[in-house]
């Protein structure tokens, strides 16, 4: 093995060892994610973004879906104001367009994306559900989401169960356009 294959191989169990112990203090598989996060501390921002599109009833009944849920440092992060701004505009398409783009059909657990990432030669690419890519690869020991615009964000909390799908928390807000 040269030295990138080992780098993304100890990346890789130093991640699912992490995932492991994180899913010891994950909420409630038996509620969806519409309930786990509204029961959440870290994600009051997201949860009115998502009740204010009428998103709840989907991510409640629906899925499986994977949620690149950022917290509200996150949000703190990207813009307290502008988020205001789109949860409380009338037209709300580019706040759907802002949430549909952190959430990707199916169930992609931590492992999915490091196994699409060996796949790709340390770089994967999903398409969430708004329509555009979002590409992940790992910087250390951290899965880093790219957006079209340049944006980054970190996991930081990976493989959150939930009846419907799974959740990963992300440090930063990530864009399908300039906003």
């Amino acid at each position: 093995m040269n030295p990138p294959q080992l780098r993304i191989l100890f990346s890789c169990f130093f991640l699912l060892t992490f995932c492991i112990s994180a899913q010891d203090s994950a909420p409630s598989e038996a509620k969806s994610i519409t309930q786990n996060t509204s029961e959440s501390d870290h994600h009051k921002t997201l949860l009115a973004a998502v009740k204010a599109t009428e998103m709840d009833d989907i991510l409640d009944k629906s899925g499986p879906f994977t949620v690149f849920a950022p917290s509200d440092a996150a949000f703190a992060k990207f813009s307290n104001k502008k988020m205001q701004q789109l949860i409380n505009s009338k037209d709300k398409s580019d706040l759907k367009s802002l949430l549909t783009y952190h959430i990707v059909a199916g169930n992609l657990t931590a492992s999915n994306i490091l196994k699409a990432m060996c796949r790709g030669k340390g770089k994967a690419s999903f398409t969430t559900i708004q329509g555009k890519k979002l590409s992940a690869h790992m910087e250390g020991y951290d899965i880093v989401l790219t957006d079209p615009v340049g944006n980054t964000a970190r996991i930081t909390v990976a493989d959150v169960n939930q009846k419907n799908g799974v959740i990963h928390e992300i440090d930063s807000v990530i864009l399908p356009s300039q906003m």
